[in-house]
């Protein structure tokens, strides 16, 4: 499964992804209420269609899941991975000269452990196309695992040349999930379900960038893994990238802050605000789409550290009133500050009495 290094300001990820990585440990038997417990994640929260937890929440759910399976892959296939293999395949491409080479030893590497993922690359035109050979998707959740190996391979690639790559598509054989809307997001391209196979398509160009990293970096990079596995490295690539890392930037303080006014961000970005309007337009999203998901992801991760009440958070994210605060935060998750604080602070102190 994917690893990536978590900071501040990754987006948070639906309740429907934590649904899916319990769902091998469920059908195994293993209770998920100690699982979620263990990650801090309430344990009424994954069934809420709404609700959505921080990438740190996750990770702590993966690594849960993966402690108590013994399989990289959570009991989503029908051969297990052994916990390890992932890391073993990283150290092989980290010494590779540059990305086609490394993700060809990617799929040699893999190509070992029958039941796993049957990973190819080739040219196919002007286009360079990564796929996923083998049905990965023979119990439900198995759609989670073939997304996840599309979605690793892409965070490993580019974080192994340090630019993220993008992509033209990503088809995925299985059929649209009510989620489909938030994959576009996810992949920064066209994303479409029902295709003949799994995988996506890139310019063949990225296959000659240099390998930076090395076995300093990629020591680091798993010691912090598997936090990336939804979520986005953002490497500057898209206009609303760029917003994004502003918004993000400006909510670091531990004092109250003002969030810039799209003008402002538009100027720090030598564009003109009708100009900034009309790029995001174009990328799928708006200003004050960015600005409610920077403040709805920072608020779940402020709430799930505890450090602050729930007024103390409202000041800083810049809400004028706690009930303003009160009724966005109900928004995004269903519930309230106060719940969704008091389920995370219970769920850390029984991790730290047991």
């Amino acid at each position: 499964m994917g690893e990536l290094p978590v900071t501040t300001g990754d987006r948070t990820i639906g309740t429907h992804f934590v649904r899916a990585a319990l769902g091998g440990a469920v059908r195994l038997g293993h209770d998920p209420v100690p699982l979620l417990q263990t990650a801090r994640i309430p344990p009424l929260l994954p069934g809420d269609d709404g609700g959505r937890v921080t990438p740190e929440q996750f990770t702590r759910l993966v690594r849960a899941v993966r402690r108590v399976t013994r399989d990289e892959f959570l009991a989503l296939s029908t051969v297990p991975s052994r916990p390890g293999t992932f890391a073993m395949m990283c150290h092989a491409c980290v010494g590779c000269p540059d990305l086609g080479a490394a993700v060809d030893r990617a799929v040699r590497f893999y190509g070992l452990f029958p039941g796993g993922p049957d990973l190819a690359l080739r040219l196919r035109g002007d286009e360079a196309v990564f796929t996923i050979r083998n049905d990965l998707c023979r119990v439900r959740e198995g759609r989670f695992l073939a997304e996840c190996a599309v979605l690793v391979w892409h965070r490993l690639a580019s974080w192994l040349i340090g630019r993220r790559i993008v992509l033209n598509w990503a088809d995925f054989a299985h059929p649209a999930p009510p989620y489909a809307g938030e994959y576009e997001l996810m992949f920064g391209c066209p994303v479409r379900f029902g295709a003949r196979r799994t995988g996506a398509g890139f310019a063949p160009r990225w296959l000659t960038a240099p390998v930076l990293r090395d076995e300093a970096a990629l020591a680091a990079f798993l010691r912090r893994a598997p936090a990336g596995l939804l979520s986005r490295r953002d490497y500057g690539t898209t206009v609303a990238d760029q917003v994004r890392s502003a918004l993000t930037g400006a909510l670091r303080s531990d004092r109250p802050v003002r969030l810039p006014e799209a003008r402002e961000t538009a100027a720090r970005l030598a564009l003109s605000p009708a100009t900034l309007r009309r790029r995001l337009a174009a990328e799928g999203t708006s200003y004050r789409l960015l600005k409610d998901e920077v403040r709805r992801d920072a608020a779940l991760a402020g709430l799930a550290a505890g450090r602050e009440s729930a007024a103390e958070l409202a000041v800083r994210l810049g809400y004028s009133e706690d009930t303003a605060f009160h009724r966005a935060f109900r928004r995004w998750t269903g519930t309230t500050p106060g719940a969704y604080r008091r389920e995370a602070g219970s769920a850390l102190l029984r991790e730290r009495s047991g």
